[in-house]
């Protein structure tokens, strides 16, 4: 089976499935993500202004991104042509929707495409429509190299209804990332800011006031809001349950102008938590980026690539858990996935 071609962008995907095998309604729209403002991004900013564009407040791609990328998108494809859904994975299911703890390096889709298997071999799991009425849908998605809960949804019904929830920001989630940077002098800090692709495609951070403004391209910059509190630095503090995160009301920074960051400070490893607003593509990376402590192994935006001897195969970002009202009984619901071994390994001196 040849593997996909490398940095995919796909429509989301829609499964049908029957005793015997399943059909992929969706079909993929496969591109190549080439990351050319990494070049010259003095001269990408001179263009935007004088096309009264907004000019992005966070740096390029990393030249060196571009080569790591492709290797990591190779890897993945082949782990995920590999890969099978087992229980070991499943955090809830019912006879609506199914949660999972996906793996880091793992496409959604293949997570998407194992559940009938799962659902075929397994005598647990929950029956309640016949199997050949299931129509499996991801209600949302992860990076390839983030890992965490994914809601499977089960009926077009609700499926529509649960993204519409992710959409309408009625879902409260929250994340672990491991960050490299200087100890911040914050423990709880709120990030407002715009969201956009930049005119050869890369996601960056814009001012707050640059929201509804038209890029390259014709998009528009959207808002984007990130609240983060400090867990741990270098080894000291504490894992709190995602029940006692707490927004710091008072320190809210609404993003104007570039941050001012001093690369040769001391750097520090330090664990975060992050609930997310709005849901933006790489919103945690960036805004972790911006605050000037990237995650590590995120080699997009500015997270070592090597550390203390090591070298990272992916990015350190875990979806934590997921707080919703279910779309069909209405009540309320928490899901929290195990935590992976970097973040308890971040809590040791």
């Amino acid at each position: 089976m040849p593997f996909p071609l490398p940095l995919l962008s796909l429509k989301p995907a829609t499964l049908f499935f029957t005793p015997k095998a399943f059909v992929f309604l969706s079909r993929s729209s496969i591109t190549m993500s080439v990351q050319s403002d990494a070049i010259n991004p003095s001269s990408q900013n001179a263009l935007q202004i004088s096309q009264n564009y907004p000019v992005p407040l966070s740096p390029p791609l990393p030249p060196i991104s571009k080569h790591i990328e492709l290797a990591r998108a190779m890897s993945a494809s082949s782990k995920s042509s590999l890969f099978s859904l087992s229980r070991d994975y499943v955090v809830f299911e019912d006879q609506w929707l199914i949660v999972v703890n996906k793996p880091q390096g793992v496409y959604c889709e293949s997570v998407l495409e194992s559940v009938p298997q799962l659902l075929c071999d397994s005598a647990e799991s929950v029956a309640g429509t016949p199997a050949n009425q299931l129509e499996l849908h991801l209600a949302n998605r992860l990076d390839r190299d983030t890992s965490g809960l994914m809601v499977i949804t089960k009926s077009h019904k609700v499926a529509s209804k649960l993204v519409k929830a992710f959409t309408d920001h009625k879902i409260s989630k929250t994340y672990i990332a491991r960050c490299i940077g200087s100890a911040p002098k914050w423990e709880r800090i709120t990030l407002k800011s715009g969201h956009g692709r930049s005119k050869f495609g890369a996601w960056r951070v814009y001012a707050a006031s640059d929201v509804g403004r038209t890029l390259p391209g014709g998009s528009m910059v959207r808002d984007m809001e990130t609240s983060f509190e400090v867990l741990s630095i270098n080894g000291q503090g504490s894992l709190k349950e995602p029940s006692e995160f707490k927004k710091d009301e008072a320190n809210t920074v609404v993003v104007q102008e570039k941050a001012v960051i001093d690369k040769d400070t001391k750097k520090d490893e330090i664990l975060v938590r992050a609930r997310p607003r709005s849901g933006r593509t790489h919103q945690i990376r960036l805004h972790c980026q911006y605050l000037g402590i990237s995650i590590r192994g995120d080699v997009k935006y500015e997270g070592v690539y090597e550390w203390k001897g090591r070298t990272y195969d992916g990015h350190e970002l875990h979806a934590e858990s997921l707080s919703f009202e279910h779309p069909i009984t209405g009540l309320p619901v928490m899901f929290q996935a195990t935590v992976p071994s970097w973040a308890s390994q971040a809590l040791q001196p």
